[in-house]
């Protein structure tokens, strides 16, 4: 098991219910897979450096997890396949 921090960004059209939805579906797989949640950030909507997918600003989240190698692949790709998720990224501590 490794420490990552994981940055994510939601699409600013995504209502409020809807990313409270995608935060705690994010923390939940993280658990299901054997491993923990250390920290949840909620940085807010932040503007974007340049247009990405014709949008200009998002909500930012920062998790603090711990888990498998194996699974940080995978959940990089169900983020992927989410709507509502602009970009993701795993860094590992």
């Amino acid at each position: 098991m490794n420490k990552y921090e994981l940055l994510y960004i939601i699409a600013s059209d995504v209502a409020e219910e809807k990313r409270e939805e995608l935060i705690k579906k994010f923390s939940s797989y993280v658990e299901a897979k054997g491993g923990t949640v250390d920290g949840v950030d909620k940085w807010g909507m932040r503007k974007f450096a340049y247009p990405i997918n014709f949008k200009n600003e998002g909500f930012y989240v920062l998790m603090n997890i711990t888990l498998n190698p194996t699974e940080v692949e995978a959940m990089g790709k169900l983020m992927n396949i989410t709507e509502g998720i602009v970009r993701q990224i795993f860094v590992r501590k």
